[in-house]
């Protein structure tokens, strides 16, 4: 996602075309006195870009928020968003079955991290499948690997 945005600056930056904005004009007057003061006035304000605040302010959201800015004397971009945390997620949900008093639920939903559902087989305790725990729960991951939950692999 970053990189389509980045991609996407950088297009509006390579295609944009100087002579459509005007100049900045500066006009500087230098005076011959003892100390030789330069003064320089602008006729404009420089160029700015500015990114965008992107806040949560309720700490029970699952999001983190990101932004950016670019400027050149011709164009300035900014743009913000934000991402969603699904581990946050799953632990938001885990936590509102338990409370509810579903606890066989909530560890489904904590297993459906590989994390998890590998911690709890190393612990004899395998993770609730198709209404079954225990032996018959293992017996049931054994017989159908592809339905254990996949590692995470990074995007590099």
């Amino acid at each position: 996602m970053y990189k389509k945005i980045a991609a996407a600056v950088l297009f509006v930056m390579a295609t944009s075309t100087a002579w459509a904005v005007d100049p900045i004009v500066t006009d500087s007057t230098s005076r011959s006195t003892t100390d030789s003061n330069s003064t320089t006035t602008v006729k404009s304000p420089p160029p700015s870009a500015i990114s965008p605040a992107i806040t949560v302010i309720n700490s029970d959201v699952c999001a983190v928020g990101y932004s950016g800015a670019a400027q050149t004397q011709v164009l300035g971009i900014s743009f913000g968003g934000s991402v969603t945390d699904k581990n946050c997620e799953r632990l938001k949900l885990s936590r509102s079955l338990y409370d509810m008093g579903m606890k066989v639920a909530a560890v489904a939903t904590l297993c459906q991290d590989e994390r998890v559902f590998t911690a709890m087989m190393n612990a004899g305790t395998p993770c609730p499948v198709d209404g079954k725990i225990g032996e018959s729960a293992k017996a049931t991951w054994e017989a159908n690997p592809e339905r254990q939950p996949q590692k995470v692999k990074s995007k590099e």
